[in-house]
């Protein structure tokens, strides 16, 4: 299932932002510059010592506690000549590390080095593209390796404080806090679709926090105040650049969420691969409301379908995708609006996403409430997989 917007009205407002993905835009994290030194600062405390020392003390303890489970993963080619550094973290007392797929992408050798001094190389044994996931073996006794344990994703409330484990720029087992910023986003996902558009599945349950995340945070864990990993970092997005072109932290930050990653990597360890609950539509979010009152839609919540894919198990359920001209060129009224999945309200294609994500595989049935006209149809559907 993929999210394309096809409106070349509406793409004139946003090529900008999507287009500067490679300049101010969405990036991933990988260092390419030298660390430089790190300065330090103290500070008083002039008031409510007691609470600060408290939280001192928290922060202290998560630290002590997670960051000998996270490690830096420095990739390269055949030959030895570097590629990159990003972060890592320990998944298991088997030798299990999850990093992001974008980390190990391209490279022929992976080096895993641990807080402890320790290094081994690692090989991998799964990829999501989808996702951002990879995972790497290495071969080390299970003294080393310090699990980290995995939280709740769903669990999670804007605001709440988060912690962040890394390398960012070379600088090992840094750590950063912040507070989610939100919930359910949806980013872009490594792997094109197969329509034949040049379009791009979508990764969803995505997390954003200000957690500074930099270069070489990427496949680093994100915590909560129990030392608990609700997230995998995985990019910025970012309106400069160092003088060497690397991206800089500007408050937003994306986490894959804990729960996605306990779906996807036993998959990965078990089988190398994922697969996704597929619908085989495409949809719009967060419309104008000019171009609302052209659909003529009786509500503005909702996914609404502006494609359906042939053969696809949205078009052998029934769903249907926008026909009708209006006076906004490529737009097309007359498509279903999905309000419901399983009972569940959808009010924006990012929720659909992650209900199917969380909840949903391939050959399962659902069904979706949508909004045809003034009528409410439900049209059950069996999903597919992602092709």
């Amino acid at each position: 299932m993929n999210k394309r917007v096809t409106l070349l009205v509406f793409l004139s407002a946003l090529v900008l932002s999507l287009v500067a993905c490679q300049l101010t835009g969405l990036v991933p994290l990988q260092p390419t510059a030298s660390p430089a030194a790190p300065q330090a600062t103290l500070a008083t405390l002039p008031g409510g010592q007691t609470d600060l020392v408290s939280q001192q003390d928290r922060m202290v303890a998560i630290y002590e506690q997670a960051s000998q489970g996270v490690v830096a993963i420095k990739t390269s080619q055949a030959d030895g000549t570097p590629l990159g550094l990003g972060s890592g973290w320990v998944y298991s007392a088997e030798g299990y590390i999850v990093t992001n797929y974008h980390v190990i992408e391209g490279a022929d050798k992976f080096e895993v080095d641990f807080p402890s001094g320790d290094k081994a190389f690692g090989i991998i044994v799964g990829t999501d593209l989808d996702s951002d996931l990879a995972v790497i073996k290495v071969d080390l006794p299970a003294a080393i390796l310090h699990p980290l344990t995995l939280g709740d994703s769903d669990q999670l409330k804007v605001g709440q404080i988060v912690v962040a484990i890394g390398n960012p720029f070379g600088l090992n087992g840094t750590m950063t806090t912040g507070i989610i910023s939100a919930l359910g986003r949806t980013l872009q996902s490594n792997r094109e679709s197969s329509g034949g558009s040049g379009g791009f599945f979508s990764a969803g349950d995505i997390i954003q926090t200000d957690t500074a995340l930099n270069p070489g945070n990427s496949g680093g864990p994100l915590l909560n105040l129990n030392g608990e990993v609700v997230g995998v970092n995985r990019a910025i997005r970012t309106s400069g650049a160092t003088t060497t072109g690397d991206p800089v932290n500007s408050g937003i930050g994306f986490a894959i969420s804990i729960n996605i990653v306990k779906r996807v990597v036993p998959h990965l360890i078990q089988f190398g691969k994922y697969d996704y609950p597929y619908l085989g539509i495409s949809s719009m979010d967060d419309l104008p409301l000019q171009f609302l009152q052209e659909l003529g839609l009786k509500q503005y919540t909702g996914a609404y379908v502006t494609s359906v894919t042939p053969g696809s198990p949205a078009e052998q359920a029934g769903v249907r995708a926008g026909t009708q001209a209006t006076s906004v060129q490529y737009l097309k009224a007359g498509g279903d609006l999905i309000i419901a999945i399983d009972g569940h309200p959808i009010k924006h294609f990012d929720d659909l996403l992650r209900y199917l994500i969380n909840n949903k595989s391939p050959g399962d049935t659902v069904v979706l409430t949508v909004l045809r006209g003034d009528q409410k149809v439900d049209l059950t559907l069996t999903l597919g997989k992602r092709p």
